[in-house]
C-alpha cells in the first residue's frame, strides 16, 4: 500500500507489466513533446521529411530521459550551442551547487509559490494554443475540449463513489478520457486516419551527428545558456510539484541527480538532433489524477518514446489526436497542479510578508501571459528569453521578495506611532 496521501501506488512500489504500460502512453499522451519541433521545423522552413525526422529525434531523446540549406546550418548552430549548454548543466548539477542554492533560497513557501505559477502559467496555454486558438471550427473545438474534461471528471467522480472502481477509472481516467474524446471527434469528421494510413511502419530519426552537424557560435552559446537557466527554473518548479503530489520532500542527493539527469537528457537531445528534454509539469499532474507513481510507469513512457521515434504510424496516431481533445485534459492536469502549491503554503501560518511572496509572483505570471507582442519584440533578444518563461520570472521574483521583505518587522517607538499620527 502507498503511505504517500492520495496514492493508489507509490514510487518504488511493484506494478504489473501491462498496467505500467498503460500508465506510461498515458504520461505520453499527456505531454506536448512534440510541438516544439513543429515550432522550429516552421521556422527554419524545412522540408516535411525533415520535420519528421526532427520529430523523431525527439521522441527518441524523450524516451532516454525517461528511461532544406538555410534550415540544415541553422540547426547546427542550434545543437552546437545545445551540447556545450547541456555539458555546463551536468558540471553544475555534480559540484553540488544547485541544491544548496535551493536550501537557502526556496523554503516551502517559495516552493509552493513555485508550484502555483507552474500550474497557473499553464492553463492558459492549454484552453487558448489547444482550444481557442487551434486549427479547425472554434465551436467545435470548444465542444470537443469540454465533453474530453467531462469524460475525465466522470472517470475520477466513479473512482470516488465506488471505491472498488478506483484502480480502473482513476488509474486510467487520461487514457479513457483521451480515447473518449478521439472517438467524439473522429466523429465530427476532426481525426484524420488518412495521416496514420499513409505514413510508414518504420522509418529513423534524423540524428544530428549525421545529418546536420555542429557549428560553434560564442554568441548562440551563450544565449543557450540563459535559455538552459530558465528550464533549470521551470523544472524546479516541477520537481516542486511532483514532491508536493508525493508529500515528501526532495533530498540533496535527488535534487543534484536530478540535474546531472536534465544535462544528459539535453545532451543526448543535442547529440540525437532533438530540442531540449526536460522535466515535464504534466507528468506532476497525471500522478495527481491517477495516484499512480510508480518509477516502472515513466520508464514504459520512455518505452513508448522510443517506440514513437521508429514506428511512424505510432507517432502518426500521436499527432492525429486534435489539440482540443489534448487541452481538455491539458487544463485540468495544469489545475491540479496549481491546486497543488496552494495546498503546500496552506500549511503554514500566514505572515503579512507572505501575501506579497505569494500574491506578487501570480501578478506577474497573468501579466506576462497577458503581455502584448508588441512589447516583447522591442525588448533585447535576452529579455526576450526570460518575458516567453512567466515560470522563470515568477519564480525568480518569489526568491528575491522573500529575502527582502523583513521577516519579523521591527516594533515602533512611542516617537514613531506620534509622528505616524501627526
Amino acid at each position: 500500500m502507498a503511505s504517500e496521501k492520495n496514492l493508489i501506488v507509490g514510487p518504488d512500489e511493484p506494478l504489473r507489466n501491462h498496467t505500467a504500460a498503460l500508465l506510461g502512453l498515458q504520461h505520453v499522451l499527456a505531454m506536448d513533446v512534440y510541438v516544439p519541433p513543429f515550432i522550429i521545423a516552421g521556422l527554419l522552413a524545412m522540408s516535411m521529411d525533415a520535420k519528421m525526422g526532427l520529430i523523431q529525434a525527439t521522441f527518441f531523446a524523450a524516451g532516454i530521459y525517461l528511461a532544406n540549406g538555410g534550415g540544415r546550418n541553422g540547426l547546427a548552430t542550434v545543437f552546437g550551442s545545445l551540447l556545450v549548454g547541456a555539458v555546463l548543466v551536468i558540471l553544475f548539477g555534480l559540484t553540488g551547487f544547485f541544491q544548496k542554492i535551493i536550501r537557502k533560497l526556496v523554503p516551502s513557501l517559495v516552493g509552493g509559490t513555485i508550484i502555483t505559477v507552474v500550474g497557473l502559467s499553464l492553463i492558459p496555454s492549454a484552453l487558448n494554443d489547444n482550444i481557442f486558438q487551434a486549427s479547425g471550427n472554434l465551436n467545435q473545438n470548444v465542444l470537443l475540449g469540454v465533453l474530453t474534461a467531462a469524460i475525465l471528471v466522470l472517470c475520477v467522480a466513479i473512482s470516488l463513489r465506488f471505491p472498488r472502481l478506483e484502480r480502473v477509472f482513476k488509474v486510467s481516467s487520461i487514457i479513457i478520457a483521451l480515447l473518449g474524446g478521439s472517438l467524439i471527434a473522429a466523429a465530427m469528421g476532426r481525426f484524420s486516419i488518412e495521416t496514420v494510413i499513409d505514413a510508414p511502419w518504420f522509418s529513423l530519426p534524423h540524428f544530428a551527428v549525421t545529418n546536420y552537424g555542429f557549428h560553434f557560435s560564442l554568441s548562440a552559446i551563450l544565449t543557450m545558456v540563459v535559455i538552459y537557466a530558465v528550464l533549470l527554473t521551470e523544472t524546479s518548479g516541477t520537481w516542486f510539484a511532483m514532491s508536493a503530489v508525493l508529500h515528501k520532500p526532495m533530498s540533496d542527493k535527488q535534487w543534484n541527480l536530478g540535474i546531472i539527469g536534465e544535462g544528459i537528457s539535453c545532451l543526448i537531445a543535442a547529440l540525437a538532433g532533438a530540442t531540449p528534454v526536460t522535466g515535464y509539469s504534466t507528468n506532476a499532474g497525471v500522478v495527481s489524477i491517477t495516484g499512480v507513481a510508480s518509477k516502472k510507469a515513466f520508464v514504459a513512457a520512455g518505452i513508448w518514446f522510443i517506440s514513437f521515434s521508429f514506428i511512424g504510424k505510432l507517432a502518426a496516431f500521436l499527432a492525429a489526436i486534435p489539440a482540443a481533445v489534448i487541452g481538455g485534459v491539458f487544463a485540468i492536469i495544469c489545475s491540479t497542479i496549481m491546486l497543488s502549491g496552494l495546498q503546500v503554503i496552506r500549511q503554514q501560518e500566514f505572515a503579512e510578508r507572505d501575501l506579497y511572496i505569494l500574491g506578487i509572483p501570480i501578478i506577474m505570471t497573468l501579466a506576462l501571459i497577458l503581455i502584448p507582442s508588441q512589447l516583447t519584440r522591442e525588448a533585447p533578444q535576452l529579455i526576450q528569453y526570460l518575458l516567453s518563461s512567466p515560470i522563470a520570472v515568477s519564480a525568480l521574483l518569489a526568491i528575491i521578495l522573500n529575502q527582502v521583505l523583513p521577516k519579523k518587522m521591527p516594533a515602533k517607538t512611542v516617537e514613531q506611532v506620534e509622528d505616524e499620527l501627526i
